[in-house]
């Protein structure tokens, strides 16, 4: 069983900056990738960005490019998504999510989550 923690979310001005971290822990036999989703108030979940855990690459949905970062300590089991440039269309719950199980696709497909962390950007 493994669990997921969030840490890091809360209320920020339009055009600040959050950093999110997920630790992992629990009976982790393999990691393949981790990745953050958010969920806004009447809206579908979606994916943000994804890292793989053993190379490192970063994947990340168009609408963040280029403003938030997605990292990972290895060593930790921490995965963290430094956020810049924050707007109001970034308000949301913020998910982490991991796969422990085999490769998939890591912009969908993840089979532990975390119980989420609010961000919320005032205009």
């Amino acid at each position: 069983q493994v669990q997921l923690v969030e840490s890091g979310g809360g209320l920020v001005q339009a055009g600040g900056s959050l950093r999110l971290s997920c630790a992992a822990s629990g009976r982790i036999l393999s990691m393949y990738y981790m990745g953050w989703f958010r969920q806004a108030p009447g809206k579908e979940r979606e994916f943000v960005a994804a890292i793989t855990w053993s190379g490192g690459n970063t994947y990340y949905a168009d609408s963040v490019k280029g403003r938030f970062t997605i990292s990972r300590s290895n060593a930790e089991k921490t995965v963290y998504l430094q956020m810049n440039s924050l707007g109001p269309e970034d308000t949301a719950v913020y998910y982490c999510a991991a796969e422990t199980g085999t490769w998939r696709n890591l912009r969908q497909d993840y089979n532990c989550w975390g119980q989420g962390t609010q961000v919320t950007v005032s205009s």
